[in-house]
Formats: C-alpha cells, structure tokens, sequence
C-alpha cells in the first residue's frame, strides 16, 4: 500500500527531493491524519452540534494537504537554479559578480517555499486542534499525532529558511524573512504543544 517512490528517491545522494520536499511531505501526513479524525466525526449523531464546523475543518485539511504535496515538487524546482547559482564560475571579478546576482535572486524562491510549507503546517495544527477538541473521542490520540507531526514538519522547514537566509545579502530581505519564520514558529509550535498536552490529559 505504502508507495516508497519518495523515500528511494529521498535516501539517495541527489540533493532533491531533500528536507524541505521531506518537511512538506510530512506535513500533507499531518493534515491526512486530521482528515481521518474528521472523517470519523462527521456523520455521527453524537457529533451533530459541531458537524457544520467539522466539515469546513475537512475542507481545511484536504485543502492543505493537497497544497503541501505540491510544494514537495515546488521545493525541489526552487533548489535547481540555487544550485546553478552556486555552481557558477567565480574566477574573475566579473564571474563573481554574475554569480553572486544569480544567487541573490535564486534565494528567493529558495525561501518562499519552505516559508509556505511552514504556513500550511500552522494552518494544519490550528485544525489538529479543533478535531482533537471536537472530533470522535476514539480518535483523540491521532489527533494529537496529527499536531506533533505537523510541529516537526513546521521546524524542519525553517530549517530551509535559514540556510538559505544566511546567504542573504540584503539585510532587510533577511529580517523580514527571520521575522516571518519566527512568528510562524511561535504559534505552531505553542499550538502543538498545547494539543499534545490536551490528549495526553484524555488518554
């Protein structure tokens, strides 16, 4: 059942797919756990009061879910021309020059993506904790799963924001972007750590 593409491709010496495509999987395995948690609510008469609110947090999950499992192949595609930049010829002052522009601009991309990676994680522990409050208690423990996996995936990925913002040049691109990846950590990673705590006490 378990397709092991990614993981062949993942453990090999080519340097894509690679933490921020790994991030990224793992937070779509995040949000298909909160979906499975909703899933198990809705429907269910017990469960009626909030089953309007359960379907949107659905809708939330699958949407990012999808969304990650795309920026899986984005984050690869944003490391090709990183690579080029840093495989440019730098033996004159003029190459150098070339290169150095070519980098600056590669990094970019290079950081937006894991910083939407991060996004997405925030938005998945933010469902992780509405479905490990309302969803089935029968699946209270996936819920939180769902949370601390989405947690790692959101770490990791910053991880690529700031490789890649310490080549920055710019030091008001690399403070906007610190300050991004801070803020997202700050809420994930609370979040998380309070739904973990909050199923850990159901258990």
């Amino acid at each position: 059942m378990v397709d092991q593409g990614f993981l062949v491709a993942l453990a090999s010496k080519e340097p894509t797919p690679g933490g921020g495509g790994a991030s990224a999987y793992a937070g779509a395995l995040a949000a298909a756990l909160g979906s499975m948690v909703a899933n198990l609510t809705v429907g269910k008469p017990k469960y009626a009061a909030v089953e309007e609110a359960m379907q949107d947090e659905l809708l939330e999950l699958e949407t990012a879910r999808a969304r990650l499992l795309d920026l899986v192949d984005e984050d690869a595609q944003a490391f090709a021309p990183l690579a080029a930049a840093y495989g440019m010829p730098k033996a004159t002052q003029e190459e150098q020059e070339a290169k150095e522009r070519s980098l600056q601009a590669a990094l970019g991309q290079a950081i937006d993506v894991p910083l939407e990676i991060m996004r997405q994680c925030v938005l998945v522990i933010e469902s992780a904790d509405f479905v490990a409050r309302e969803g089935s208690v029968l699946a209270v423990s996936d819920a939180g799963a769902c949370a601390i996996l989405a947690k790692g995936a959101l770490q990791a990925a910053s991880l690529n924001v700031r490789i890649n913002c310490a080549a920055l040049t710019d030091d008001t691109r690399r403070t906007t972007y610190t300050e991004t990846m801070e803020d997202l950590l700050d809420a994930g990673c609370a979040l998380a750590d309070q739904v973990y705590e909050a199923v850990v006490a159901r258990l």
